[in-house]
């Protein structure tokens, strides 16, 4: 970034290649829609070439990228609120591993929706928090870095989201078994 920064924009190219799946899979984990995910990548893709200047080189570069996402994710929640809120399972089962049996790609294809409507009913602060650590494996100290919080509240909120997204998974998977019956 730091060579972008100084006018090797070609290197941007490198950059994409690199954090462009990380960046799709953080958007993709918090909204849930495929082809917003993509823009979303996209526009962070051009703010990083425009506000390329800001980078410093002082901090770690995918914290300075993530801080961007985040951005970009806000501005793209204020615009059109619903559209960033569809489920797209059908990707999610073209993602599936090869060699299981059809039961067993419709059993995993269902417990992976479920992940994702539990994940899309936590606060948007709890969601954050989990695809950051679990999804982006940031560590606890860049995410406090790029939260502008400590590392202890950091654990706090990555603890209880991820009690909130138990509780939450068990009631929509207990909820799905009742209407099986």
């Amino acid at each position: 970034m730091l060579q972008v920064k100084a006018g090797q924009v070609d290197k941007m190219g490198l950059l994409f290649e690199r954090y462009h799946r990380p960046l799709y899979a953080f958007f993709y984990h918090s909204n849930g829609n495929a082809a917003a995910s993509e823009d979303l990548v996209q526009n962070v893709f051009y703010r990083m070439l425009k506000y390329r200047h800001t980078f410093t080189g002082e901090g770690e570069f995918r914290t300075w990228m993530y801080h961007l996402a985040r951005n970009v994710l806000a501005d793209a929640a204020k615009k059109n609120k619903p559209a960033l809120h569809h489920q797209d399972v059908a990707d999610w089962a073209e993602r599936l591993p090869g060699g299981t049996t059809a039961d067993a790609q419709l059993q995993q294809t269902q417990d992976v929706a479920l992940l994702h409507r539990a994940l899309a009913r936590l606060s948007p602060d709890h969601r954050e928090v989990l695809v950051l650590s679990r999804f982006q494996e940031l560590k606890y100290e860049q995410i406090a870095q790029l939260l502008d919080t400590t590392v202890g509240a950091v654990k706090v909120r990555a603890h209880r989201a991820l009690g909130q997204l138990k509780d939450i998974y068990l009631k929509l998977e207990n909820g799905s078994k009742v209407r099986e019956l």
